[in-house]
This record gives structure tokens, sequence and C-alpha cells, in this order.
């Protein structure tokens, strides 16, 4: 609870043009408060006439003369800094290379973090950007789309291991069925059928080894895609634990992988069992 309310209060002291505490805070009659020098740059940046002031936050148009200081604010902020953060509280800040700005916007266009700085440089001028913590928060919103459909994936997989096994014993019990059914009729008939028995025996053993082969590939594909989900499961849970920064770098990639290279689940195999066969063939000897 305690962690909770100075975060909330941290929130209304924070800057909506810096994102850090407030530097000597001053307010514009539409209420809004910002640090002195980032209102300044503003104001200067955007070149109004007639010392008209645009509030970054709702846009409505004020005197700049106006701004008055807001020493409730600078005093809240004063004791905010008294606290020292647990280590789970604070978090990486990355700052604009080119400005030195921490990188709180995100340009949609060039997908790319940067500060208000860059915002209204001639490079992105004009394109649309929102904060980083709410295409963050966009992006994280599809990954786990993206976990919840892969995690189905998985229980898909697992079922399929299942499948495979009651195969296998199905058709090991199958096999092994027929082949004492014919063991069982050649020994009725061993004076003529000696020849025709060896025949039908090895028939049996290459097509046990044959599903066997198949039922061990399958099982070895199954190992194989089951190793790549879990890597891939692995790096979306990863990139979830990012920073919101190092969450865009990534995050595209990852997304326009899984939409375009889907998992493909393999059905089971469609594995005929051609032993009837000998059922005629022993009727002409009967």
């Amino acid at each position: 609870m305690a962690s909770q309310f100075m975060k909330n209060l941290k929130e209304e002291v924070t800057c909506p043009v810096c994102l850090n505490l407030m530097v000597k805070p001053v307010s514009a009659d539409c209420g809004h408060t910002f640090c002195q020098g980032c209102i300044t740059v503003y104001f200067e940046s955007i070149k109004c006439d007639k010392k008209v002031f645009i509030c970054p936050v709702c846009r409505i148009s004020y005197q700049f003369s106006n701004l008055r200081p807001n020493r409730n604010v600078a005093n809240i902020v004063e004791r905010l800094k008294m606290f020292k953060p647990s280590p789970e509280e604070e978090q990486k800040v990355f700052n604009c290379a080119r400005h030195g700005k921490k990188l709180q916007l995100f340009c949609r266009k060039d997908m790319m973090a940067i500060c208000w700085l860059c915002e209204r440089s001639q490079e992105h001028r004009g394109h649309k950007t929102a904060l980083i913590e709410e295409v963050a928060q966009e992006y994280k919103e599809q990954l786990q789309v993206v976990l919840q459909r892969l995690m189905a994936d998985k229980k898909e997989f697992e079922n399929w291991k299942d499948d495979l096994q009651k195969d296998r014993t199905y058709w090991e019990n199958q096999i092994q069925k027929d082949v004492q059914n014919v063991r069982s009729e050649f020994k009725r008939m061993r004076d003529i059928m000696d020849s025709e028995e060896k025949k039908e025996l090895q028939k049996l053993r290459q097509e046990k080894e044959d599903i066997l082969n198949n039922l061990a590939e399958s099982e070895n594909e199954h190992a194989k895609q089951s190793k790549l989900l879990e890597e891939f499961i692995s790096d979306v849970e990863h990139q979830l634990q990012c920073s919101d920064i190092e969450i865009l770098q990534g995050v595209e990639n990852i997304i326009e992988w899984y939409v375009w290279v889907p998992v493909f689940l393999c059905g089971k195999n469609d594995l005929v069992f051609k032993a009837n066969i000998i059922s005629p063939r022993l009727g002409q000897f009967r």
C-alpha cells in the first residue's frame, strides 16, 4: 500500500514533458504543472506569437506570462527526494544519444524511441508519436496473445506425444497378435506351407520394422519441434521481462515470425496394417 501511494504521488509531481520529478515547477491557468526549464524550452521551440502558451497536455492556449510557481508541488518533490527507492523500484533510464534527454516517446513511423526534442526536430516533425509506456503496453498485450497461443501449441504437442505412445502400443500388440495367428495357421499346415510361412513371416517382420521406423521418426520430429517450441516460449518470456526499450527493439521480429512462420502440428501417421491379406491366402490351402 505504501509503495503504491508513493508511486501515485510521484506520478502527480512528474513533469509531462521530461517525465522526471519537476524542477522549479510552474503551473498554467489550465492547472497543468511543468518544470520551468522544460516549459520554457517547449514554448520557444513552437515559436508562438504574442506570448501565447499552448499547453502540451490539454492543447489549450494561455498567456505564457501567466505561468506561476507552484510551491506545493515543489515541497512534495523535495520530500520525495528524501526517500530512497528500493532496488526493485528503480528502473533503468535510457537517454537520447543526440540530445541527452530521457527517451519517453515512440515514433510509430520510424519505429524508434525518441525524446521530446527529437519529436520537434525536422527528422520526426509531423510523425505520429505516443508515450513509450503506451506503445510498450500494446506490444506486451500482443506478446501475451502469442504466448497464449504457444502454450496451446505446447499442449497439443503433449497430446500428440500421448497419441504416439498409444499408437506404438496398439501396433505392437496388433502385430504380435497377427504373428501368433500366422504361426498357428502355418503350424497346422506345416508340411505343405513351410515355404509360404517363411515368406509371410518375413512380410510381417518387414511391416513391423517399417511401422516402428515411422513411429520412431515421428517421435524424433516431435522432440525437435518441442525443443523449438520451448526455445521460442523462452524467448517470448524473456522478452516480457525486458525493459520497455529492449522489448521494442526485438518485438517486431518475434511477432512477425510467429504470424508468418506458425508452428505446424503433424498429424498422426496414417498407418495401414496389411497382414489381413494372409487370411484369404490361407483359405486356398484348407
